[in-house]
């Protein structure tokens, strides 16, 4: 196992592994997280669940790099790279630039990244249509809207959180045109206090349930709902249904765990990793969880209705936007 003065001075340590005497004892995987690091209950966390399965079923050897700032991606990276890791996973788009600097570097190294593309041959680019999770989240915040004002909460006004924010406002759409939908962003994936600052905004502009698709702000926005009698959070990436039970509503899934996961089920059996590795609701990818606290808040009719939504989404028959030019030509499918 690596030790940690080999690393010193490049960001928090965690090791994780056993010996079972076999070939998978001898691969090492490294996980370089983003800024906001581990215990946001959200991206960060699935990735690193997927990556500790990986070490209880096949026994591989697992180190995971904190990144403090951006300023640490290149050195965290550069670590993995210099002690010939097997899998060195960058997590998060923020990482893409310092990624294929990186990568061309050490060409012989196999590197991968979670929600971005990045075209080298050494690189595997993680993708989720996360547009498809959150229509479906769009969709029920619709039906279940009782003041038909519903808020998206998000991290970075970025092209990648758009795709949140598009494929939730389209999903209201297909069920409700009339609803409306707040829109805010924090600016940061990091600022708790912001999170439940903006949230608390859109709830008393009338809003009853905000999709919170913001890392560690999106916390935020569930301390802020506690309070709130009637009103729901909507969480992201990890089931985050647990952290208030009966507050959040669902949670869109984004199934980085099981990418990573069979990433590195792929490296202990020495199979070739592929270019790209894009996964959506037909694939299981991305979905909503199983309403273990909110089910009894849900009438039978809002569920067949959602079932009839993820069909047509899957079957190809609703073509869900992915840009806010897309959202703009929209057009509801009748189901």
């Amino acid at each position: 196992m690596i030790r940690r003065t080999l690393i010193a001075g490049a960001g928090a340590l965690l090791v994780a592994g056993c010996s079972r005497g076999d070939d998978a004892s001898r691969i090492q995987v490294g996980f370089a997280t983003d800024a906001g690091g581990l215990g946001d209950h959200s991206f960060s966390d699935s990735a690193n669940a997927g990556l500790q399965e990986a070490v209880r079923r096949f026994g591989l050897r697992a180190v995971v790099l904190q990144s403090r700032s951006a300023a640490d991606y290149q050195p965290d990276l550069i670590t993995f790279a210099n002690h010939h890791f097997n899998l060195i996973v960058a997590g998060g788009f923020d990482q893409a630039d310092d990624l294929t600097e990186i990568a061309a570097r050490y060409p012989d190294e196999r590197f991968a990244i979670i929600d971005a593309v990045v075209d080298a041959p050494n690189i595997t680019s993680m993708t989720f249509k996360s547009e498809e999770g959150s229509f479906l989240a769009g969709a029920l915040a619709a039906m279940q809207s009782k003041t038909k004002t519903i808020g998206f909460l998000g991290g970075m006004d970025v092209p990648l959180i758009r795709i949140f924010e598009v494929g939730y406002a389209a999903g209201a759409r297909e069920v409700d045109p009339s609803v409306r939908v707040l829109v805010k962003y924090v600016g940061d994936f990091n600022d708790v206090a912001s999170g439940s600052e903006l949230a608390a905004i859109m709830f008393n502009q009338g809003a009853d349930i905000v999709y919170a698709a913001a890392g560690k702000s999106g916390l935020g926005a569930i301390q802020e709902v506690r309070s709130r009698p009637g009103d729901f959070v909507i969480g992201v990436d990890s089931d985050q249904d647990a952290i208030a039970p009966g507050k959040i509503l669902t949670s869109v899934l984004k199934r980085v765990d099981r990418s990573v996961f069979l990433l590195c089920e792929k490296t202990v059996n020495h199979q070739p990793l592929p270019r790209v590795f894009a996964v959506g609701l037909a694939d299981g990818g991305v979905g909503l969880t199983d309403f273990t606290y909110t089910r009894h808040l849900i009438a039978p009719a809002t569920f067949a209705e959602l079932a009839r939504v993820k069909a047509a989404v899957i079957d190809g028959r609703i073509h869900v936007p992915k840009t806010r030019a897309e959202l703009a030509d929209f057009v509801r499918v009748p189901l």
